[in-house]
C-alpha cells in the first residue's frame, strides 16, 4: 500500500492520534484526506476534507461511505474510554465501548470493504492497542472491546485478502492524548504513533508494535497467565 496519490479516510481525526495521523498522510503525499469526526468543525488539519461521522451509527457510516466512494486507505482510529469494568460497571458504559470498538469499527470495514474493493483493494488500518491482550483494574471494558476489535481485524484480514486489501493492526500503550489524560505513566508521543502506523502500512505489516510495551505484553500470550496476573491477584 503507497500513501503517495492515496485517498485515505481518517475517523477520530479531530484529536489525538488521529490528527496527527490525517495531517502526517497529507505531508506523505496522500492525494486527498477525508477527516472523519462526529463535529467536523472541530477538525483543523489545514488541507483534509472534513466529514461528519458517528461510527457507532450505521446510517452515518453508510452515508461517509457514500460520500468517500474514491476511498483506498480506511484507518479506523476513533475510541473511547469509559474506564468501566465488566462485573461492577454501568452497563451502558460498557456496551459504549464494544459499540465503538468492535461493531462500529466493523460497521465500518463492512461499508467500505466494497469501496476499496472497486478501487483496486487498498487497504484498512485498525488502531487497537496492548490492552488488546490483558486486562486491567479500571479499564476492563475497554481492554475487552479491544481484545474483540483485534480478533475482527484478524477475522476481516482473512475475509478481504481475495480482494487485495491490506488488513494491519497498530498497537500501542498509552499515547499523551485526550483519552489517557488521568493516566499516571509513560505516555508516547501521537505523533510516533502515526508515524508507526503508516511505515507499518506502507511495508505491508500485517501487524505494528509501537512500543516495547506492547511488545512484552504480546509476548506474554504464550506463558502460563498466573505469572502475569499472579501479583494482582493477590
Amino acid at each position: 500500500m503507497k500513501i503517495v496519490n492515496s485517498v485515505a479516510l481518517v475517523t477520530g481525526a479531530n484529536r489525538g492520534i488521529g490528527r496527527h495521523l490525517a495531517a502526517q498522510l497529507l505531508e506523505r503525499g496522500a492525494a486527498k484526506v477525508y477527516a472523519a469526526a462526529r463535529d467536523p468543525r472541530r477538525v483543523d488539519v489545514p488541507g483534509v476534507e472534513a466529514v461528519r461521522l458517528d461510527i457507532t451509527d450505521p446510517g452515518s457510516v453508510a452515508a461517509a461511505a457514500a460520500a468517500a466512494g474514491d476511498v483506498t486507505l480506511v484507518v479506523n482510529n476513533a475510541g473511547v474510554s469509559t474506564g468501566a469494568n465488566l462485573v461492577s460497571g454501568d452497563l451502558g458504559r460498557i456496551r459504549l465501548e464494544m459499540d465503538t470498538h468492535f461493531y462500529g469499527t466493523l460497521s465500518m470495514v463492512r461499508a467500505f470493504a466494497p469501496v476499496l474493493k472497486a478501487n483496486g483493494g487498498g487497504a484498512i488500518v485498525n488502531i487497537l492497542s496492548a490492552l488488546s491482550w490483558f486486562s486491567y483494574d479500571g479499564a476492563n471494558a475497554y481492554a475487552a472491546a479491544k481484545a474483540a476489535a483485534w480478533s475482527l481485524t484478524n477475522g476481516a484480514r482473512i475475509e478481504l485478502a481475495g480482494q487485495g486489501t491490506q488488513v494491519t493492526g497498530v498497537h500501542l500503550g498509552a499515547a499523551d492524548t485526550d483519552m489517557s489524560r488521568l493516566y499516571d505513566g509513560d505516555k508516547i508521543d501521537p505523533a510516533a504513533v502515526a508515524r508507526a502506523a503508516l511505515d507499518g502500512v506502507e511495508a505491508g505489516a500485517l501487524e505494528v508494535l509501537v512500543d516495547d510495551w506492547s511488545a512484552m505484553i504480546k509476548a506474554t500470550l504464550a506463558d502460563d497467565p498466573s505469572r502475569f496476573y499472579g501479583p494482582a491477584l493477590r
